[in-house]
């Protein structure tokens, strides 16, 4: 039964049915309102429109082609398309909404850009909008992470971003996202460019419209080549950002099958995993009213994932809305699971894929094996950063 509460929340912006909003300090709650309304201002003008989609089409090298993987297909026994987002500039989806919120940022007079990463793309990607726009950065990352994702720490610092090592916690990204999160608080003249579709409203809605841009194209394009659409869509998950951008135009269309990835680490089982989805509990959790893996006494945990963008043990409220819908379905891929199909995919179509993709590309195999089926996989980034650690 819905309550009267649960339909004021559906028909808020800030809100994917019972899951999102904004529970942040007094301090930033204005500031929140504030971006909320220039986003809704701001960013559908024509004048923004246009330059977003010139930089996208010049600088980023969209639309990004919809490949047949035609050797995998054979393998796994339906018909496959990849979504190569890893031959974005930078390497992975990141861009689409580091371009998109440093153009908004610029807009609002920011001098100074924060942000978090965890496999270091979304840190990349916000150097390199930052100093496309001549604004200083600084990135937050794990120690662990920083250790994991060495070469992508080095390009951020080529590109002229300052990187904080944050210690505390696990050392990893729900860490750096909390000591962004503080440095932000106290610096609350500086524009916090969140990378996932996670956090307080209104964050999951703003990278949720800049990452759309995967879905629109894939669907056009796999209409245009197959002259239907996909009987399924998969992408990895961890925050969320690469997953609603695929999915997000195909929400409506009932027929398509949306499937996401977590980050299973060592199994469902134990206590070393990311998958969120599958075994998360609802709560509030750095900004947002949504789900977050648990300890016995109902306390935020630690997660674990061999990609560092899959571990985090929070969720974008959009994803936790529409698997309690049954709109989508999230399965948990282990370690060992994403790392063979890294490898499968690397010497099938000469594609090495970032681990994180890696793990939605395992999905697939699993449950498209034998079924003649068509469907596109959302090849997030590539995986030149993994090659060494894998």
């Amino acid at each position: 039964m819905t309550t009267k509460t649960q339909e004021q929340q559906t028909n808020r912006q800030d809100y994917f049915g019972q899951y999102g909003g904004a529970f942040v300090p007094p301090v930033l709650e204005s500031k929140l309102n504030d971006l909320a309304n220039a986003f809704n201002k701001i960013v559908f003008t024509v004048e923004f429109q246009n330059e977003y989609i010139q930089l996208l089409k010049t600088y980023v090298g969209r639309p990004s082609p919809l490949f047949f993987a035609k050797r995998l297909s054979e393998e796994v026994g339906s018909k496959i398309y990849l979504k190569r987002e890893d031959l974005n500039h930078t390497g992975a989806h990141k861009i689409n909404n580091t371009i998109g919120q440093i153009l908004l940022a610029k807009r609002l007079g920011a001098t100074q850009i924060l942000a978090e990463t965890g496999a270091g793309q979304h840190g990349v990607a916000t150097a390199t909008a930052a100093a496309l726009f001549g604004i200083k950065c600084k990135v937050f990352m794990g120690s662990v992470d920083i250790e994991r994702q060495v070469m992508n720490v080095d390009r951020m610092k080529l590109l002229g971003a300052e990187i904080v090592s944050v210690n505390q916690g696990q050392g990893t990204l729900k860490d750096a996202v909390d000591a962004a999160l503080s440095y932000y608080i106290e610096h609350p003249d500086a524009y916090y460019l969140l990378g996932s579709a996670v956090g307080p409203h209104p964050y999951p809605t703003m990278v949720a419209h800049f990452q759309s841009i995967i879905g629109k194209e894939a669907k056009n394009q796999i209409l245009e080549i197959e002259g239907k659409l996909p009987d399924s869509v998969f992408a990895c998950i961890g925050g969320g950002s690469n997953a609603i951008g695929i999915f997000k135009d195909f929400i409506n269309d009932k027929s398509v099958k949306l499937f996401g990835a977590e980050g299973a680490g060592e199994g469902l089982n134990s206590k070393r995993t990311a998958a969120t989805l599958n075994l998360g509990k609802n709560m509030i959790f750095q900004g947002s009213n949504s789900l977050c893996l648990a300890d016995e006494n109902g306390n935020p945990m630690g997660s674990y994932s061999i990609a560092a963008g899959l571990d985090y043990p929070g969720i974008g409220p959009e994803h936790a809305y529409l698997q309690s819908i049954k709109r989508s379905e999230y399965h948990g891929i282990t370690d060992n699971e994403a790392i063979a199909a890294f490898r499968l995919l690397s010497e099938k179509e000469g594609i090495i894929p970032a681990i994180e993709s890696a793990h939605a590309v395992a999905l697939a195999m699993k449950l498209l094996k034998n079924k003649n089926e068509l469907a596109i996989i959302n090849i997030s980034g590539r995986g030149d950063k993994d090659v060494e650690r894998i």
